[in-house]
């Protein structure tokens, strides 16, 4: 799987990338405590396995940490809340004491620490899952399951008609709701986030009805596995950007009131 420096480096480049897109509201301070739980957060689970196993002792209970917090969201669900109450407390340490520069002149809160954590731990696994053993993890398996591998796969006309329908509504939708209208550039992205949103659970669901409902299976898309690639970029990808983007300041410092 991979090391810490695809970790550190894939997480950083993107903390940075979103916090020059922010101009400054994802400080370096969120690019911290996202990197370090990118990296050395599920992978606490690892070390323990190696450390006990190298010092002989107690390694069943290593082995145990890892099987437990080696996961994407046992990992927040166990250590979220005090790993949170942690963070928050070095950022305003560091901040009082100069160490580290934040735009907005305030330390990370609780909330914005979990949201960074969580992040932090859906990373790793973005990853993860892709590139550990030797491309055979259980979650790639199940992707490319999700694909049709029992020799080329027959012309389905009905996948044709829905998947054109899909694609074409959230052309058409996205066009129409991004016409110009001056003033309305947040309710253009939500709205257009919620018609992405609701495109994607209906061609999950086309997929989904193909694949484990309709008896004989069926190629959904061809021989793509689009229902395990949408799930697993939601998941993996969008969600802690996201994440991301929701622990950002409010405010930077020139908009703080003098």
């Amino acid at each position: 799987m991979p090391g810490p420096g695809p970790h550190m480096l894939y997480t950083l480049g993107i903390g940075t990338a979103i916090g020059s897109l922010s101009k400054g509201r994802f400080t370096p301070h969120h690019c911290l405590v996202y990197a370090v739980n990118a990296f050395l957060g599920p992978d606490i689970g690892s070390f323990s396995e190696w450390l006990t196993s190298t010092l002989g002792i107690a390694e069943g209970l290593g082995s145990q940490i890892m099987d437990i917090i080696h996961h994407p969201f046992y990992y927040i669900l166990i250590l979220g809340i005090p790993l949170s109450i942690f963070y928050s407390w070095v950022s305003k340490v560091a901040l009082q004491k100069g160490l580290l520069s934040a735009s907005s002149g305030v330390s990370l809160s609780r909330k914005q620490c979990a949201l960074l954590i969580s992040a932090g731990s859906l990373s790793h696994f973005f990853l993860d899952h892709l590139f550990e053993e030797n491309g055979h993890s259980r979650t790639f398996t199940w992707i490319i399951s999700t694909g049709w591998w029992e020799g080329r796969a027959p012309v389905n006309n009905e996948a044709v008609i829905v998947v054109g329908f899909l694609c074409i509504c959230l052309l058409l939708g996205f066009t129409y709701i991004n016409r110009v209208k001056p003033g309305k550039v947040m309710t253009q992205s939500n709205q257009s986030s919620k018609l992405i949103g609701i495109i994607a659970i209906l061609y999950c669901l086309w997929c989904a009805s193909q694949i484990y409902w309709r008896n004989p299976r069926q190629p959904a898309v061809g021989e793509e596995a689009d229902l395990g690639v949408i799930i697993f970029m939601t998941i993996y990808f969008f969600l802690p950007h996201g994440l991301c983007i929701a622990a950002m300041d409010s405010t930077t410092s020139s908009e703080l009131p003098l």
